[in-house]
């Protein structure tokens, strides 16, 4: 799911102590209030947890994704004793590399009367990424297997850069993380065709059905009437492997952590029909100098940070709840090899502030939120976490 091993960091941290040029465009500031991680459940415990949310419907429940297919579902609670299988699709998955798997779960937003829920995970003959809608059996804890419906697939030319969020806009539309198709430095240079949903954001109706489609298309959607041959499901275009975004309550708007090649990770604030520039830029910086490296109409990351903070980024949430005040407001994220984990104010989104807060001792795949918008972080030392303020 990351395109970066910890070795790799320690390699280019090494480098980047003697190439501070190319390795410092931007730095964290420290905090002076105290964060540390707490185990959120302590008895449970998960294999390759990359996702974590909520149904929705007041009812108090988690649900994590397993990479491998698994989802579990339990009652939000320290001290709860087990977990229960909410969907086990693992015959269905393509988990043999690092990047692949079950790396995404949204429910709709009438999930409480019509059951549905939507997930997003890669399979093989042929490699692609798969779109599917579930529904929730009789027991509320338990879905139905045989109730998938495939919304929508597209083919993976390679093993790598499959993003694998699915959320809902506040719009009430489904979002879906596309990654550029895998290799290294785009080779079939997706991000910025059109014609082709990989290197974007999507956006699509599942409320509607047409064209032959269990999908329909925003009216507004940028490309939605286009006569030039353009996917008409994009919703923003130019990105890597957007790995994670997420959607602030308080006023929509859509953040993403964009993983860079092989100099800079990127934070981006999401805008319709935007171009993020990949592949002729690597977060505010030219990768494709001999295309020219036009910048005209390209927009550029909030955030940026080079090699010596860390190698692979996760996106997070803004965070909106009531046990971390300090924090309010503030855009949490992490890098999955460094283990730092930020807070961005961007009060000024001129002049963001970035603050490393505390720096984990595992890998973090992935930020989620539950019910009351309290932020919970996904290790791969098998546990859920939280931060908590104070020593």
């Amino acid at each position: 799911m990351k395109t970066h091993s910890l070795s790799k960091y320690l390699l280019l941290a090494l480098l980047c102590s003697f190439s501070s040029d190319s390795c410092n465009t931007s730095s964290s500031t420290t905090t002076n209030v105290s964060y540390r991680l707490v185990t959120a459940f302590p008895n449970l415990s998960f294999t390759r947890p990359v996702d974590l949310q909520h149904s929705g419907d007041n009812s108090n429940r988690l649900f994590v994704i397993e990479q491998e297919g698994l989802i579990s579902v339990f009652q939000n609670t320290t001290t709860v004793a087990a977990k229960t299988t909410f969907l086990d699709i693992h015959d269905k998955v393509q988990d043999r590399d690092n990047e692949q798997g079950l790396l995404g779960l949204a429910f709709h937003p009438h999930f409480e009367t019509n059951g549905y829920f939507f997930v997003n995970y890669t399979a093989t003959n042929p490699e692609r990424t798969v779109i599917s809608r579930f529904k929730v059996s009789q027991n509320p804890n338990q879905a139905d297997p045989l109730s998938e419906e495939v919304i929508l697939t597209f083919l993976q030319p390679y093993s790598n850069h499959n993003g694998g969020q699915v959320s809902f806009g506040p719009d009430g539309y489904l979002y879906i993380a596309a990654g550029d198709g895998g290799s290294g430095g785009d080779p079939k240079g997706n991000g910025q065709n059109r014609e082709v949903l990989l290197g974007k954001i999507l956006r699509i109706d599942v409320d509607k059905q047409e064209s032959g489609h269990l999908y329909g298309i925003p009216a507004d959607n940028p490309f939605a009437n286009n006569a030039a041959g353009f996917r008409r499901e994009i919703y923003a275009y130019g990105m890597r492997n957007p790995w994670r975004f997420s959607f602030d309550p308080a006023n929509g708007r859509l953040w993403t952590g964009d993983v860079g090649q092989n100099a800079y990770e990127e934070i981006d604030v999401i805008e319709k029909g935007g171009n993020y520039g990949w592949n002729t830029m690597e977060a505010k910086h030219c990768f494709s100098p001999s295309s020219g490296c036009k910048m005209s109409g390209l927009k550029m990351p909030i955030w940026e940070y080079g090699r010596s903070l860390g190698v692979s980024v996760t996106g997070g949430f803004v965070y909106r709840g009531q046990t971390l005040p300090q924090l309010s407001g503030k855009y949490i994220y992490s890098d999955f090899a460094s283990h730092n984990i930020w807070a961005l104010d961007f009060a000024d989104m001129n002049k963001p502030v970035n603050t490393l807060i505390v720096k984990a001792d595992f890998e973090i795949s992935s930020f989620g939120v539950d019910q009351y918008h309290e932020l919970y972080l996904c290790g791969f030392d098998g546990k859920i976490h939280r931060l908590k303020s104070g020593l």
